[in-house]
Formats: C-alpha cells, structure tokens, sequence
C-alpha cells in the first residue's frame, strides 16, 4: 500500500502547476491550502487578435487564404485557391481549362509573390480542383442573390399564402404556387429534403 504522506505531496506538486489545490495531512486531516495565484483573466479582443496573428503567422494556410485574393491578383484569385501548404510546397487547385494553365504559366510571379507577402514557400503544386459553386460570404454576387430571393418581403410584398392562408412573400408565391412552408411539407411528402430551393 502507497504511503499516503507521498499521495499528498504529489497532489500538492500538481497543485503548484495549477492542476488542483495543494492539500497537507496532519494528524489524517486533510488541509487545503491556498495555490499560486491564476493568471489574470484575458479579453476576448486579445484571445481573438491572438488567434489571427497565429494565423497570418509564416506558414499558416489560413493567412494565406485571407491574403489569396491580393497574392494572386483579381483576375486569378476567384478561379483557384490554396489547398495545402506541408513542408514549404504550397498545392493550389484550379478549375481545370485554361486556368489550371495560366496557373502554370504564371509559376514565377506566384511564388515570388508569395515570397514577398512574407510566406515561406519553396515550391508550388497546381491540380484539378472544382471549388464551391457559392460566391464567397460579403460578395457582390451573394447581395445580388440576397436582393432578389423569393423570401424577401420589402421587395416582393406580403400576401396571403393560397393553400395555408398564412403571410408569405409573394415573392414565393410566383416561384411556388405557395409559401416556402407548404413547399416544405410538399416535399417531405415526396421524401425529398424539405428545404426549398430557389
């Protein structure tokens, strides 16, 4: 059996670390005594600045998918996108066609480009890559969308839905023949996913 006097001075190291409150035994009491002071408590605008200095950090993908858009210049960018950045090669993937290969005319200027917005890459990978069909989140494309959805009651009004009789965007109505909840229920009824599509 494990002398209890060494039990509690392993607790009591552990609690030096900040792992638990040491304790002291006199006489089989346990005593708690009070541990080192904790750190003070940190912003949540200092967590999250450290979190993106860590990301834009030498090396990180995320940084340079923020920096992407700048590195590759406008008319490349939203054609292809880094994939993986492993032991300073950088994979970029592109729509195969003619931008795969203005990818690999402009190797060069990439990499130097790269180089010179403080990212260490020595080498660059290019392959077939069908990005996200959805515009990316605050682009121009996505609030065109957004202005002319269906759902949209300031543009397309408020009417009464004709087979619920619930108010709806006529702007569903003219798409559906119904509000997006009966559209809904239709097709659960039909064993598809319930959710509208425009």
């Amino acid at each position: 059996m494990a002398d209890p006097s060494r039990r509690n001075s392993r607790r009591g190291a552990g609690a030096s670390r900040g792992l638990r409150s040491p304790t002291l035994t006199l006489n089989r009491v346990n005593i708690l005594v009070p541990g080192a002071a904790a750190p003070p408590a940190t912003s949540l605008g200092a967590c999250l600045e450290g979190l993106r200095r860590h990301w834009e950090g030498e090396g990180q993908l995320a940084g340079l998918w923020q920096a992407w858009p700048r590195i590759a210049g406008s008319q490349l960018a939203p054609h292809c996108r880094p994939l993986n950045l492993q032991g300073g090669v950088l994979t970029v993937g592109a729509v195969p066609g003619p931008w795969l290969q203005a990818l690999q005319y402009n190797r060069h200027q990439l990499l130097g480009a790269l180089r010179g917005a403080g990212f260490s890459v020595r080498d660059l990978r290019f392959r077939q890559h069908y990005g996200d069909p959805s515009p990316p989140p605050g682009s121009e494309v996505e609030a065109e969308v957004w202005a002319r959805h269906p759902s949209r009651i300031d543009v397309h009004g408020l009417a009464d839905c004709p087979a619920c009789g619930r108010p709806a965007p006529t702007g569903e109505m003219a798409l559906w023949g119904h509000c997006s909840f009966c559209r809904r229920s239709a097709l659960a009824d039909q064993g598809i996913d319930g959710t509208p599509n425009c």
